[in-house]
C-alpha cells in the first residue's frame, strides 16, 4: 500500500519536536546560536520570508544545512507553509545527527506575524 504524505507525516510527528509560534519563539531566544530553516522552494521563500531565516529547501536540506549549522548541537528552527514539510524535514535533520531540532507546525502568516 502506497503512503501518502500526511500519512507520512503523521508516521513521524510523534518521533520529533512539534511546537507552535509562541513556543519556537521562545526556544529561538533563548538560544543565540540558533537557525531557523525555511524549507519551502525558494520561488516561496523569495516572495515573503522571516527576516532571521535561512532558505534551505526541503529538495536539497541534506546537502546545505551543514554549511548554516556545522554543528550536531546547533538548535534548528524548522518552518513551511503549514507544517508538514517542516516536520519532514526535522525528520531528516534529527536521522542526519542533529540533536535539537523543532518543527513549527503552523501556518507561514502566523509565523511571519511572531518572528517579523
Amino acid at each position: 500500500m502506497l503512503k501518502t504524505a500526511d500519512d507520512m507525516i503523521r508516521e513521524i510527528q510523534p518521533h520529533i519536536e512539534c511546537v507552535d509560534v509562541a513556543t519556537a519563539k521562545k526556544i529561538y531566544e533563548a538560544n543565540p546560536d540558533a537557525a531557523i530553516i525555511d524549507v519551502r522552494e525558494a520561488h516561496s521563500a523569495d516572495k515573503s520570508k522571516l527576516s532571521e531565516s535561512v532558505n534551505i529547501s526541503r529538495g536539497l536540506l541534506e546537502m546545505k544545512v551543514h554549511q548554516v549549522c556545522p554543528l550536531a548541537s546547533t538548535v534548528i528552527l524548522t518552518h513551511c507553509g503549514g507544517g508538514g514539510r517542516a516536520s519532514l524535514a526535522a525528520h531528516t535533520l534529527q536521522q542526519i545527527g542533529y540533536e535539537n531540532v523543532y518543527a513549527i507546525t503552523a501556518p507561514f502568516d502566523e509565523i511571519k506575524k511572531t518572528f517579523g
